[in-house]
């Protein structure tokens, strides 16, 4: 598996599911973008969450979205807290909306991108990082 270039490093990668999530990141791993929407006033839930914000309810489908979208927000990070990223750096976390979920947005890396293309308003596309067996993130790439 190749991973995109600008994407965290494995051994720094853990997700720790629980009940609300785990639909999102069981889908991820089959490369698949589901996000949850309430099925009493349809409002997107997202982060997944026990009750719908709008209405109070707590049922909820998880409806697929193509994963395109636009670059909402963004920051490149420079310096490795953490020393294990250092090999990494620089890196851009992006926050992209997902159109068509009512404001949906989606904290995620941006990849593929050169620092200097990186700007507020830009498309971006779906990228899979396959970290490990059953462990699967969603990246963007500006288009």
């Amino acid at each position: 598996m190749s991973a995109p270039r600008g994407v965290l490093p494995p051994d720094v990668v853990w997700l720790a599911p629980n009940v609300f999530t785990e639909p999102f990141w069981l889908a991820t791993a089959e490369h698949r973008l589901t996000l949850p929407r309430c099925t009493s006033c349809g409002t997107y839930r997202f982060p997944p969450s026990a009750f719908c914000f709008h209405c109070r309810a707590q049922a909820v489908e998880w409806v697929e979205h193509d994963g395109t979208g636009t670059l909402y927000s963004f920051t490149i990070i420079r310096h490795a807290v953490i020393p294990d990223v250092a090999d990494a750096l620089p890196l851009i976390a992006g926050v992209v909306e997902l159109p068509g979920t009512g404001g949906v947005r989606l904290v995620a890396s941006i990849v593929d991108t050169d620092l200097d293309a990186v700007a507020i308003g830009k498309p971006a596309e779906l990228v899979w990082y396959d970290v490990r067996e059953g462990t699967t993130i969603p990246c963007f790439r500006l288009v």
